[in-house]
Order: structure tokens, then C-alpha cells, then sequence
């Protein structure tokens, strides 16, 4: 097991693209299942997307009975509790392709089988597990999932819901309020935190939905997107639930609540991908179709770049997240076959890639922003009108920078949790912190290396900005120590750097793979989006690595560091940035879709 890359060690070291796992890698089954899921979007979900728009929440409900007929809802649940006990991939496929069409159903769909479902299966007891997930594997109960109160929102565990023991020791009696409780509407089954007495930490809870047993709910909230995802502020006035339907130990809710949320990060990034798909298809065929000055406007330059930008992303968050799921995947497979239970092995194998998570949380969902904001730019004003689906994704879009943590709090989380690993001896940073130091200090190597092998500069660069974040990152530590947290600005521009080495070296990993089974000349344009974003991530990383340095050093010091982001940020060979676009864009409009 201590072979295999851990959480976190994407930083320090190098990975191998033969040891990536790629959309290109998918199995025939997996294909299979892919293709059944985009039919069902295709059917039951794409032409309905204006009555999603009105609040319809009788359609989310009834397409999810539906998904749920089709095995949709028990695909990561494991076959003795009902479910087809399928891996993490094909976890993460489903989330993807599920997801494409509209938020409302994306939203339901994830509440449900992510943090409605898994608290029960991470932690419950064998007799909760048999008496609950069978139900909600087949769609008979929907899940969701009450953490949020009007006082406690990113600081979860503030919560102010009590849970008072009776007399007779047989119930806990919960009262408070829950808010923004996805799928409240019609759903069968809460996953509710209290706190007991004055504990430190809260408490989770299986709670039965019964309006008898004093839960009441306020009407459906109005949302800027997600508008037939059902939304609801939820109270409980001393309803009894069995001491038998706590979940874990007492206490140990706001562990609970953390690492449900690292599942959710990367089921929610995977929930990104397809939308950037169909919404780059679509902005592809209506360039192709609108005439403007006796020219299809895809052969406008300002046009070519936006197409070609929104691939780019697209292809860049599909490498991370299919390469951060496989890295789970195999770490189950590993303590599994260690003697673990599949309960342990899925619970410590998500937690140790919870960084990456992270990233691919605030990447990916800024990223499919970015596509729809660019969509309605690319069909003008018939973007802005709701007969386009680019107005509504727009505004589906933009809660995925607020749940499951908001991209500031992951940002800092995933500096903050790397940290953590490297002060447990999980992580050496320290080791290649000094390496940097010492290099920069050293004579420098004048020669110019052999670039002539595919990536061969681009892995070069990799490496150096990595060098870049443990320059930045360990400078900070060592002017601040552990009150480094408390700069937050620091740490978010610390952050930003880490998620570009982590995004920018999916790509390359992902491509390489592919250029070497199937030749370079038959993947230009995947090689050009992967050399156009690594040329932009360089520049993000040099902004945010300066903004650092010159924020918490001065004098020599500073100089040194300033000189030292410069070499570490240096292209000997820097790409022709118009043209790596030229291709993208070719390719597509060619192809009239996103096609990758």
C-alpha cells in the first residue's frame, strides 16, 4: 500500500501517465453504462428543461423514480444492501452524464446518493444499513441531508439543533432548524446533526420523515438557479428518534459531515463535466448556423477563442477528476484486500485524496461558470433569452461554488489539509521545501535540455511549478508557523497555485497516454488544449506566487524569492498561444461539438 501515491503527493512526486486512469480507458461495460445514462438524460430530462425552469418539482421527483428504475440511484452501494456495488469510477461516470441537462435534476440526484445515502453507508451500523439502504438504493425512499442552519453555514459545527435524551433512555428528542435542505420536499429520510448537552462536537442522526412526529417545513425557497430542485427550511420540534438511529458514536458528527463532503466535492465536480459538454456543443453548432456579415461566425477569431477555451477546460476537468477517482478506487481495492471492510476501506480511501477533492471542487465548478457565461456570449442575445439553455445553466451554475463547502473554504482546506499531512510525516514537504531553497542559492545550469520528445518542456515546467508553490507555501510557514491559517489571503493564493499544478498535470499525464497508444499527429488537438492551459496556468501561478512573496518578505529575501518565481516560471520554448487556439477550434467546428 505505502508503494501507491498517497493524498497529496502529486506535489513532490512524479507520476508516471501509465499510471493515470483516463476517459479513454473506459471499459466496454463502462462505455455501455455511459451511453444508457446520456439516453436517459437525452429522453427524460433535456426536452422538459423549461418546465425545470418553472418550479416544476413534481418532474424532479418523477425522474427520479425513474433514474432510480434504471439502477441510477444504487450504483455506489454495495450488492448486499441492494445496490449494484459498482467501483468509484463508474460512480463518478454516472454523477458526470447524469448531470449534463439542468441543475435542478443534477442537484436531487447527487443530495440523494451522495450525502443522503453515504453518512448511512460510511458509518451506520449493520442494522441500519439493512433496514435503510435497500430503500434508498431503489428510489422506494429518497435521502436528504440537514447540516445548515441560519447561524451555521461553512462553520458547521456551530450548530445550535439540540438532541435531548428522554427519561426513559429510548429517544432523543431533536429541536432546531435546518435550512437549504435539498430534496426536502419529497424525500422519506433525514440525515440530521444536534448537538447532546454541550458536547464540543455535534451528533448525526437517522431521522424518519413523519409530519407527525413534530417536522414541519417552510415553502419551497425561490433560487437564482436550480429552481425545481426542491428547497426547504425544515424544523423539529422534539421529534423522538430511537437512540438506535444515531449514527457513529456519540459526537462524532462533524467528522461525519467532513467526509461525507469530500465524497460529495468530487461527485460534484464530476457533476460539472457534462454541462460543459453539451454547452460547448451547443455554442459550437450555433456559431456554425448564425450568419453575421456573410460569415458563419465560427470563423470569427473572437468566437474561435471562446470555443476553443471552453473545451479546454472541459478537457482538463474530465482529466483531473477521472484521475483522482481511479487514485480512490484503487486505494478501497488496496485496504480492502488488506482485511478491511468495504464501510472502512471507501471511508479512509476518499478521506486520503480529500485535497485533491478539494481542487477539483473549486475547479471544475468555476470552470463550468466560466462555459455558460461564454455560451450566452457566443449566441448573443438569444443567450440571454430563456428559449436557450445557456440563461438557465448560467444560473444552475453558480450554487456549485457555494455547496459542499464554498471555493473559498476549499481552497483554504486543501493548503491547510496538505500541511496537516506534512506535519503528521504523511507528506515530506520539508525535504523538497529546502531542495528549492538550496537550488536558489546554487549555481545555476546554463545547458539547455533536449525538449524534443512530446511534453518533454511541458513536464519540465511541471516540475518547476511545483518548485514555485513549495518556494511560495514554505516561505509563508516559515514567516507565520501555525498562525499561518490565520492569512487567509496568503493561503487562497497558495491554493490557486496548487490547484494549477494538479489541473495542468492531469492534462498532461492524460495526453501523453493518449498520444503514445494512438500517435501524436492523432491527437493535436488534445496536445494544444493541454499546452494552452499549462501556459495559462504558468502565468496564474507567477501572479499569485508574487502577490505572496511581495505580502510577506522584503529586502534580500524578497529579491531572492522574486528571482527564484521567475526561473521557476520561465518557458524556454513558450507555445504559440493563437494557434494552439486556431486547432482547438478547428477541430471543433469541424466536428460541430465538443468531441474529446
Amino acid at each position: 500500500m505505502s508503494d501507491i501515491t498517497r493524498g497529496g503527493q502529486f506535489l513532490i512526486k512524479e507520476t508516471n501517465c501509465e499510471d493515470i486512469f483516463t476517459l479513454e480507458d473506459l471499459t466496454e461495460e463502462q462505455k455501455l453504462m455511459r451511453d444508457t445514462v446520456s439516453e436517459f438524460v437525452d429522453k427524460e430530462i433535456w426536452p422538459h428543461k423549461l418546465r425545470f425552469e418553472q418550479r416544476d418539482f413534481a418532474l424532479t421527483e418523477s425522474c427520479m423514480r425513474k433514474a432510480a428504475e434504471l439502477g441510477f440511484l444504487s450504483i455506489a452501494v454495495p450488492e448486499a444492501y441492494g445496490g449494484l456495488g459498482m467501483g468509484f469510477v463508474d460512480t463518478c461516470l454516472v454523477c458526470d452524464y447524469i448531470s449534463g441537462a439542468t441543475g435542478s435534476f443534477s442537484t436531487a440526484f447527487g443530495a440523494h446518493t451522495g450525502i443522503g445515502t453515504m453518512p448511512i453507508l460510511l458509518y451506520g451500523t449493520e442494522e441500519q444499513k439493512q433496514k435503510y439502504v435497500p430503500k434508498l438504493a431503489s428510489g422506494e425512499w429518497f435521502g436528504a441531508y440537514c447540516l445548515t442552519e441560519p447561524d451555521a453555514g461553512s462553520d458547521a459545527n456551530s450548530g445550535k439543533t439540540k438532541a435531548v435524551l428522554n427519561e426513559a433512555g429510548t429517544h432523543y428528542l431533536i429541536s432546531g432548524q435546518k435550512m437549504w435542505i435539498s430534496n426536502a420536499g419529497f424525500c422519506s429520510l433525514f440525515i440530521v446533526f444536534a448537538r447532546i448537552e454541550n458536547d464540543k462536537n455535534i451528533t448525526g442522526f437517522i431521522v424518519e420523515n413523519d409530519p407527525a412526529n413534530g417536522i414541519s417545513m417552510n415553502e419551497e425557497e425561490h433560487k437564482l438557479g436550480i429552481r425545481s430542485s426542491s428547497t426547504r427550511q425544515v424544523f423539529f420540534s422534539e421529534t423522538k428518534v430511537p437512540v438506535e438511529n444515531m449514527l457513529s458514536e456519540r459526537g462524532s458528527g462533524f467528522k461525519i459531515a467532513m467526509n461525507a463532503l469530500n465524497v460529495g466535492r468530487i461527485k460534484l465536480a464530476a457533476a460539472c463535466l457534462d454541462a460543459q459538454r453539451r454547452l460547448s456543443s451547443k455554442s459550437i453548432q450555433y456559431a456554425n448556423e448564425r450568419i453575421q456579415f456573410g460569415t458563419p461566425i465560427a470563423q470569427f477569431g473572437a468566437i474561435r477563442y471562446k470555443l476553443a477555451e471552453m473545451a479546454t477546460n472541459c478537457y482538463v476537468g474530465e482529466s483531473a477528476v477521472y484521475r483522482t477517482a481511479k487514485s480512490i478506487e484503487d486505494r478501497i481495492a488496496l485496504r480492502m484486500e488488506a482485511g478491511e471492510t468495504h464501510q472502512v476501506a471507501e471511508l479512509k480511501g476518499v478521506e486520503e485524496f480529500a485535497i485533491e477533492c478539494s481542487i477539483l471542487k473549486v475547479a471544475v465548478s468555476e470552470h463550468v461558470q466560466h462555459c455558460a457565461d461564454e455560451g450566452i456570449q457566443v449566441l448573443g442575445g438569444m443567450g440571454f433569452s430563456e428559449d436557450a439553455p445557456m440563461e438557465s445553466a448560467w444560473r444552475d451554475a453558480r450554487i456549485a461554488r457555494i455547496y459542499e463547502g464554498t471555493n473559498e473554504i476549499n481552497r483554504m482546506l486543501s493548503v491547510g489539509m496538505l500541511i496537516k499531512k506534512a506535519m503528521k510525516g504523511q507528506i515530506d514537504l520539508l525535504g523538497p521545501a529546502m531542495q528549492v531553497r538550496d537550488e536558489l542559492v546554487g549555481i545555476p545550469a546554463f545547458d539547455v535540455p533536449d525538449y524534443s520528445a512530446l511534453f518533454a518542456e511541458e513536464k519540465v515546467m511541471i516540475q518547476n511549478l511545483k518548485k514555485a508553490f513549495l518556494l511560495v507555501a514554505g516561505g509563508a510557514v516559515q514567516k507565520y508557523g501555525t498562525e499561518l491559517e490565520t492569512q487567509q489571503q496568503l493561503v487562497l493564493a497558495a491554493a490557486d497555485i496548487l490547484i494549477e499544478i494538479y489541473m495542468a498535470e492531469s492534462a498532461v499525464l492524460r495526453t501523453e497516454k493518449m498520444a503514445s497508444k494512438l500517435g501524436a499527429d492523432n491527437c493535436q488537438a488534445q496536445i494544444a488544449m493541454t499546452q494552452l492551459y499549462l501556459y495559462q496556468a504558468v502565468d496564474k501561478i507567477y501572479v499569485k506566487g508574487k502577490e505572496g512573496i511581495v505580502s510577506f518578505e522584503t529586502g534580500d529575501e524578497q529579491r531572492m524569492m522574486l528571482m527564484g518565481l521567475r526561473r521557476f516560471t520561465k518557458y524556454i520554448n513558450p507555445p504559440n498561444v493563437v494557434g494552439l487556439r486556431e486547432t482547438i477550434a478547428s477541430k471543433l467546428i469541424a466536428e460541430n461539438e465538443y468531441c474529446f
